[in-house]
């Protein structure tokens, strides 16, 4: 979804010759993995981070086409929404110090965003939800002018048989609920998003740890408790996705509706492939864009992928050189609170999705996904104080789970990969371990102003924006 496309307006024609074309692609790809067509190299890394512009009142103010135009960046892009930015990483090769370099490039690319920013009067901030958010600013007029998304809103409600989309979510405190006639809530779902290229040999086993590593991901970097008033979930970001674009698809075998933000029915069995199948079968096309390219391109299997969004979603896409790659792209974390922060989630995930793939029994053998499932529901709206259940087939507290076996796991498995000392021990020892004990996430940050300080959300704001500015990791914040 991040290509633009030429017009929004699309035939019955158009369906039918772009699921031709998708036929066709998926067809070519089955050829590659039979072939063995793909890059082999894996353990690059890149990332995607999601932005909000503010004005000095702490409110989302819409011009992210004024601002994108002076950054003039192809590294960073619009959002679905005016209020929103994207900015990205070049992929990082494995190495001893590749997640300092990491931090290093995004810090760069962060720090040239506000200086713009500031130009224009304006203020940059990451966070998962933006408190000051208000529903009724969530309308088409302050859509990003781009064809791929007014498209994306009327096929999404044209799917729904125009019936409006229903925010209703219940957090322990409080209720949502809410009704829209677009697709613009999901703008309010600011987040990270990790990148990894894959070894094909390997790609199975990465991919079904991910969906296992899913529920301690979103707890551990939950920064999402508030929206439009309401205090909600730990990581609020993931009811609202999936309701804000809530369009059907298919009924898996266990007669449940799968809609297009999705966590998935099953783990892989011998191939990627089995998913992009899944997406030729089972999910209805949105966009049918054609191109006249070469099918070598994968552009109609690419843009249909791009509207299908697994919280571990896999993308093919190619090299310098032009070969095929594979990657996964881990979708479940919040934004912010710092760079820091985001980079040590990066870490935690890295070392964690290797350890479990590494394991000599799969731990998808020992962890029915439906299991899998309910613990990353379960953790997106308790946050550490979740209990999940773990391969030994006993529950646990999820707090007491990363600090007993997975950061130990993590800090072994990091250094099998050959990362320096010195990043095991500022990224792991030194932000993840003591955000872990102490219980300090974003979300408990926020939570915890918000006692102290009543729900004046500016203020919270300014504040976040402060210690976001200090760039110290969030377990040190003050309140």
């Amino acid at each position: 979804m991040g290509t633009e496309i030429q017009r929004s307006n699309f035939s019955r024609a158009d369906f039918a010759i772009f699921a031709e074309r998708l036929s066709q692609e998926t067809g070519l790809l089955k050829q590659w993995f039979s072939d063995g067509a793909f890059a082999r190299h894996s353990g690059v890394c890149g990332l995607e981070l999601e932005g909000w512009l503010l004005g000095r009142d702490w409110r989302p103010v819409a011009r992210n086409e004024e601002f994108l135009e002076r950054v003039d960046d192809p590294l960073v892009v619009p959002e679905l929404s005016r209020f929103n930015f994207e900015i990205n990483t070049r992929p990082q090769p494995p190495g001893a110090e590749m997640f300092t370099r990491l931090h290093e490039q995004l810090r760069e690319v962060w720090q040239r965003c506000e200086s713009h920013a500031t130009a224009l009067g304006l203020v940059p901030l990451h966070i998962g939800t933006l408190p000051t958010l208000d529903d009724d600013v969530m309308t088409l007029a302050n859509m990003s002018p781009l064809q791929r998304y007014y498209a994306l809103n009327r096929e999404i409600l044209r799917h729904r048989q125009g019936s409006p989309l229903h925010i209703d979510i219940a957090g322990a405190r409080e209720r949502l609920q809410v009704t829209h006639h677009d697709v613009m809530t999901e703008a309010a779902t600011t987040s990270l998003q990790i990148h990894i290229q894959l070894d094909p040999a390997q790609a199975v086993r990465i991919y079904n740890a991910a969906q296992i590593l899913a529920a301690p991901m979103v707890a551990v970097a939950a920064n999402a408790p508030f929206l439009f008033g309401h205090d909600l979930w730990a990581d609020t970001r993931v009811p609202l996705f999936e309701q804000s674009v809530a369009a059907p698809a298919f009924h898996d075998a266990q007669g449940n509706l799968v809609e297009r933000v999705t966590f998935g029915t099953r783990y892989l069995e011998s191939s990627v492939l089995e998913l992009y199948e899944e997406n030729l079968s089972a999910f209805p096309v949105l966009l049918p864009l054609s191109e006249a390219d070469e099918p070598e391109r994968m552009r109609h299997l690419r843009l249909h992928n791009g509207t299908i969004w697994r919280w571990n979603r896999p993308l093919v896409d190619f090299d310098d050189t032009g070969q095929p790659t594979l990657r996964l792209e881990h979708r479940v974390c919040s934004a912010g609170p710092t760079l820091a922060d985001e980079v040590a989630n990066i870490v935690l995930f890295y070392g964690l999705v290797h350890y479990l793939a590494g394991l000599e029994q799969s731990p998808e053998s020992r962890l029915p996904i439906e299991m899998a499932r309910a613990n990353f529901y379960e953790a997106a709206r308790l946050g550490l104080g979740a209990r999940v259940f773990w391969l030994d087939g006993h529950e646990h507290d999820l707090r007491e789970l990363l600090l007993d076996m997975l950061l130990p796991a993590c800090i072994e498995s990091l250094e099998k990969l050959g990362l320096a000392a010195s990043e095991v021990q500022t990224w792991i020892e030194g932000i993840i371990l003591p955000r872990i004990e102490s219980a300090r996430t974003g979300t408990d940050w926020q939570r915890r102003f918000v006692a102290r300080h009543g729900r004046d959300f500016p203020t919270l704001v300014r504040v976040y924006h402060e210690r976001q500015q200090q760039q110290w990791p969030v377990h040190q914040w003050t309140i």
